[in-house]
């Protein structure tokens, strides 16, 4: 088992990118990428569209292999002990892939069953999954049919259903009703107690809500990387510097 090659204070870090480099040719989609996360802390990682994101997160989450460079999850490197990395990690991608024809019991089901979870164990997490998730009223309707906000709710679910020490989520409040994002933050508030979250989002009012920490990236480098107020005291002021920051 490897050991978290990295320390934030006395907290271990759970998140690592370390020169994360990805080229498609002569493409630079993000160069030299390096950031952690230690253990219990909320980061928003923040860029316009096309900046490098969901391919750095492509890449911490085993999904996508660097041309450069190396990620770690929980302490485990990616690259080489990809199922260690697997079973302490958690992720939502944006607009994930769903079975539209299972229902959200048996696609969790089925998920569990696939990570190795049966039994009172597996009956537990569903139940915990489907409560905290808000899925009791879908619970037996087939995915396909369901709104945007309830498939992403379904996402966050197989997110959660095997209990990560780390999540990574892409846009977890896209597609919900004000009333479901604040379930979102008071459900990202109480996670934060056992958890490490890297979370991507555009709504900067919701980095303010929820976040500790703020990672920017633009043209595939790191711009910024700092506490959440070192962007603003407020949405406004969070705005303008992030204008300033990804400014072409």
């Amino acid at each position: 088992m490897d050991e978290p090659s990295a320390q934030t204070g006395h907290r271990p870090a759970m998140i690592e990118a370390i020169g994360l480099s990805k080229f498609y040719g002569p493409f630079v989609a993000c160069r030299d990428v390096t950031f952690s996360v230690p253990q219990g802390q909320v980061a928003a990682f923040l860029g316009p569209n096309g900046a490098g994101k969901s391919t750095t997160m492509k890449m911490l989450t085993g999904f996508l292999a660097p041309t450069a460079g190396k990620a770690a999850i929980g302490g485990f490197d990616v690259g080489t002990h990809r199922l260690e990395a697997a079973r302490v990690l958690g992720y939502l991608p944006e607009n994930g892939p769903l079975y539209n024809e299972m229902t959200p019991a048996g696609l969790l089901d089925y998920a569990g069953r696939a990570r190795g979870i049966s039994g009172s164990l597996l009956r537990q997490r569903l139940d915990y999954v489907a409560d905290t998730c808000s899925l009791r009223s879908v619970w037996h309707k087939a995915i396909g049919k369901l709104s945007r906000g309830f498939r992403q709710r379904v996402g966050m679910a197989q997110a959660l259903l095997h209990d990560p020490d780390v999540l990574i989520l892409d846009e977890p409040t896209g597609g919900l009703d004000p009333n479901q994002v604040q379930g979102v933050r008071e459900l990202i508030h109480r996670l934060r107690e056992t958890k490490t979250l890297l979370l991507s989002t555009h709504i900067l009012r919701e980095v303010q809500a929820m976040c500790d920490r703020v990672i920017v990236i633009d043209k595939g480098l790191i711009v910024f990387d700092g506490p959440t107020s070192g962007l603003g005291s407020n949405e406004t002021e969070m705005e303008d510097r992030f204008r300033t920051l990804t400014a072409a």
